[in-house]
């Protein structure tokens, strides 16, 4: 699949280089089949896991500020500490299985027990209960939301890591020329993963969540374990040396001031992580509830699902379009028109959406726009951020994205709480995210034009 490069010349034709690796076509394919494999699982506990826990949990009880405490809040709370340790680690890791994959398999027990433990937890409440007394001294609905958070912890903990690790490993090991095709086929297996979810399972997940839960996490440890098994790492150059002197409490704060300084003492950084977190919050607010505000209008689960399902269809055969699109006229530009076609479709669920049938309407505007979106910026932050540190600046990226969904998805419920669940205004909130994140992308855009544009970007030197 990939080889190490022996000498300045080669007899192939036409080879791809990134780093020590070096492809030819077939070699290339075979990589792409590993990788969007371990994709494809990752992409199915994902459509999965967060519709079905949303329609589980909803069925302890619980209000819209818990709701966004347990499934919001809290694993964004994690990302902020996790990320930034586990991605500072693997970028100066060297290791006989390279820096990124021997940490994703440690994450893959974590996922496999939390997502099979989910389907579990409505079995578990109940004996729960029962062994502290009875619903008298611990309703069932409590012991079940508590045997939730416990695997819902698990998972959490897992694919944090995982998600900081994944993106990493695609910029080591794919040709940067490729990227935004790379990532166009990776929405499109993702989008693929979401069709069967929506089409076929999410109308039965009230009825079989043991099932649902159960099969997604065996099906993820099974693509996790190929992955790691059958992608190679190339050579890394040596990682920068600690700094000199530090000793005692320095040598464990060290360097944490170092991650900061480095993620962030440069102006050009912080505008590009604050662009590329508030483009990401556009889609949030109706992300957030959409589910919720569907149960609210009374639509049937079967039916959203078969809409969600035709948008990742289109989508679909929009995706390596779209990809090709990122490559030819860089994915900040494509990024910004997406944007500004997706401000129109919150504004027309402002004023539009008044029923199931609008409210299913403005749903596949809603997914088909920002699907376009998160397709054509997918390799936004690997074209910006400095290659040598990319695991780095990702998360600290991730690490605000993460601080901004702990204070927003529970400021959101509070607000709905407080407005008798009139989910109607999250398409206000919706508007003002995506105004911001085009916004701020515009300027992000003009600072890379000085920094050489297109032909001749450098990334300004982080420093140490």
């Amino acid at each position: 699949m990939a080889t190490e490069t022996q000498s300045t010349t080669d007899p192939q034709p036409k080879v791809w280089r990134v780093g020590t690796l070096t492809y030819t076509f077939a070699g290339l394919v075979t990589l792409f089949c590993w990788l969007l494999g371990g994709d494809f699982a990752w992409a199915m506990k994902d459509r999965a896991i967060g519709p079905a826990a949303t329609l589980l949990i909803r069925e302890f009880g619980v209000s819209d500020l818990v709701y966004s405490l347990i499934i919001i809040a809290f694993p964004n709370f994690t990302n902020i500490f996790l990320m930034p340790m586990i991605s500072y680690i693997s970028d100066r890791h060297r290791g006989r299985f390279g820096r990124r994959i021997p940490f994703l398999a440690f994450t893959t027990p974590f996922i496999v027990v939390g997502a099979c433990g989910l389907g579990f937890s409505p079995m578990l409440g109940r004996w729960l209960s029962g062994v502290c007394g009875g619903p008298e001294v611990l309703s069932v609905n409590l012991a079940s939301v508590i045997c939730f958070g416990v695997f819902w912890a698990s998972l959490d903990f897992g694919q944090t890591m995982a998600g900081a690790l994944s993106g990493a490993l695609v910029n080591d090991v794919v040709p940067q020329e490729l990227l935004g095709r790379f990532y166009g086929l990776f929405r499109a297996i993702s989008l693929l993963a979401g069709m069967i979810f929506n089409y076929f399972l999410l109308g039965l997940v009230e009825e079989n969540y043991m099932l649902i839960f159960l099969g997604v996490g065996l099906f993820y440890g099974l693509g996790l374990l190929c992955l790691c098994l059958k992608v190679k790492e190339g050579q890394y150059p040596p990682p920068p040396p600690p700094p000199v002197g530090q000793q005692g409490a320095m040598l464990i704060f060290g360097p944490i001031l170092t991650y900061f300084r480095q993620s962030f003492s440069v102006p050009y950084y912080r505008l590009v992580i604050a662009a590329l977190v508030l483009a990401t919050l556009a889609a949030v607010p109706f992300n957030m509830f959409a589910i919720l505000y569907a149960k609210a209008l009374d639509v049937d689960m079967s039916m959203y699902g078969k809409v969600s399902a035709v948008t990742y269809g289109c989508s679909f055969i929009l995706s390596f379009f779209l990809g090709a699109l990122a490559d030819r006229f860089h994915p900040l530009r494509t990024s910004i028109a997406a944007l500004v076609l997706y401000l129109g479709a919150m504004i027309t669920g402002w004023f539009c959406v008044t029923g199931q049938t609008s409210y299913l309407v403005v749903l596949f505007i809603h997914s088909l726009l920002s699907g376009c979106y998160f397709t054509v910026s997918a390799s936004l932050a690997l074209r910006l951020f400095p290659r040598s540190l990319f695991a780095q600046f990702n998360s600290a990226m991730s690490m605000i994205l993460a601080i901004s969904n702990v204070l927003l998805g529970p400021l959101f419920g509070y607000i709905l709480d407080c407005t008798d669940k009139n989910y109607r205004i999250v398409f206000l909130f919706g508007v003002l995210t995506t105004l911001l994140g085009a916004g701020s992308l515009w300027l992000v855009y003009r600072k890379f034009l000085q920094l050489g544009g297109d032909k001749n970007y450098t990334p300004p030197d982080p420093g140490v």
